[in-house]
Formats: C-alpha cells, sequence, structure tokens
C-alpha cells in the first residue's frame, strides 16, 4: 500500500518538473523498511518525450541513488520533497527537430547567447553583454552535423533598426566531464568578428554536471552522464 501511495507521489512529483513527460516509466527498489524511514535506494524513470522548462528531450533514461524524502508528510497528501541532493545518471537524446522546437525556451536562449558572449569576450570584445542590451538578438535555427552544430540567428540594433545575420559554426566535444569545448570554430554575420582570434572556446557547466559521453551525429544528439538534483 506504502510502496504504491509513494510511486503515485513520486510520478506526480516528476509531472510536476516538466510541461510534459510521454510514456512515463517509473521503478522503485526500496523494501517497506526503507520506504518508512523515507530512503528510497533507487528510483529509475524513462519517457520517450519530455519537455522541460521549454527544452524538448527525446528519449530520457535516469536513475536516481540515496534518495531521502518527506514521507511522513506524502503519507498525509502533502507534495513530495527532496530533503537532501540527489545523484542522478542517465542518457538522454535530444533531435535536430527537438533543438528547433526548444529554441523558445529560456534555458536555451541563456545558453546560446552566453556562447555568443564568451565568443565576443575571447576575441577581446568589450562589454559584450552590455552592447547586446541594445539590440534585439533572436535565435532562429539549430543544425545538427556529423561533428558539427550550426546556430543561426539575427540581431537587430533597438536605434537604428539595423539588422545582422548570425551563424556560429563548431565542433563540439568535451574539454573534461562538466566542460564543453567549442573548436574549430567560426562566427559569420557580425562585422566585429570578421576575422577570430580565437577559434576554440570552453563553456563550464559547473560541478553539479559530470559528463561520462558526449556524441554529436547526424541530426541527433546524444549524452551519458550525470547531474545533483538540490532539494
Amino acid at each position: 500500500m506504502i510502496s504504491k501511495i509513494l510511486s503515485t507521489a513520486v510520478k506526480l512529483w516528476l509531472r510536476s518538473q516538466v510541461e510534459t513527460a510521454e510514456e512515463l516509466e517509473i521503478e522503485i527498489a526500496s523494501d517497506n523498511s526503507q520506504i518508512l524511514r523515507g530512503y528510497l535506494p533507487y528510483v529509475s524513470l524513462a519517457s520517450n518525450y519530455a519537455v522541460y522548462q521549454g527544452l524538448h528531450l527525446n528519449r530520457v533514461r535516469l536513475k536516481g541513488s540515496n534518495i531521502r524524502i518527506n514521507l511522513s508528510q506524502v503519507l498525509k497528501g502533502k507534495a513530495l520533497k527532496l530533503l537532501e541532493p540527489v545523484p542522478i545518471k542517465g542518457n538522454l537524446m535530444i533531435k535536430e527537430a527537438d533543438l528547433k522546437a526548444s529554441l523558445s525556451s529560456p534555458l536555451l536562449w541563456s545558453g546560446l547567447t552566453d556562447l555568443l558572449c564568451q565568443i565576443l569576450v575571447a576575441n577581446e570584445i568589450d562589454n559584450p553583454r552590455q552592447k547586446l542590451s541594445y539590440s534585439s538578438l533572436n535565435w532562429e535555427e539549430i543544425s545538427l552535423k556529423e561533428e558539427k552544430i550550426i546556430i543561426a540567428g539575427t540581431i537587430q540594433d533597438n536605434r537604428s533598426q539595423k539588422m545582422e545575420k548570425i551563424n556560429i559554426y563548431s565542433g563540439l566535444t568535451l574539454a573534461n566531464s562538466h566542460t564543453l569545448e567549442f573548436f574549430p570554430l567560426q562566427i559569420e554575420g557580425l562585422p566585429d568578428l570578421s576575422t577570430l582570434k580565437i577559434d576554440r572556446l570552453s563553456m563550464d557547466l559547473g560541478s553539479e554536471v559530470v559528463i561520462e559521453q558526449l556524441n554529436l551525429e547526424q541530426g541527433k544528439l546524444i549524452c551519458v552522464g550525470g547531474l545533483t538534483i538540490m532539494p
């Protein structure tokens, strides 16, 4: 009975974290004594399509371990909450169509804008964020090729209304378990960057992220690794 209540609570909690989760499957490995202490040694989930904060994910397979929850409150009908950080491991696949559908996501927009700002800084362009604040930046297209990612957008000066196209071409590999490396890097469309001084850029994703494998293939990106979810 407790396992059934808990499984339902976990599903409700997961669905509260995502906008969409299709064909969601959950497995909880725990005996009754552990459950009664609010301790779950192992939880796995699988979904063939999910949307998280506007990010479209085609296939998600995740496993969490050593999870502690507020069981006493769950049994009273309260929402499930994590009491401690949870290490998550798994893999996901993102198709090119998923990235295109995610372009309006604040997470992806912010990530692409951070990449552009880092390119500008690396090439000695001062105060890129301030300069971008005077413009309207719109990311319009992402293409995944064999070992290459292509990002296209436009930037319009809010004062002169002059519009420039931006095209970023780059390979994508791992510098280490939490750092992406963009190389060789090429950008077109910005007069200030007609010639790049630096054609290699690293982007640190933070110590809470651990990527073991990153494969960029024609039309899809496959990632294997883990992260820590904070309460």
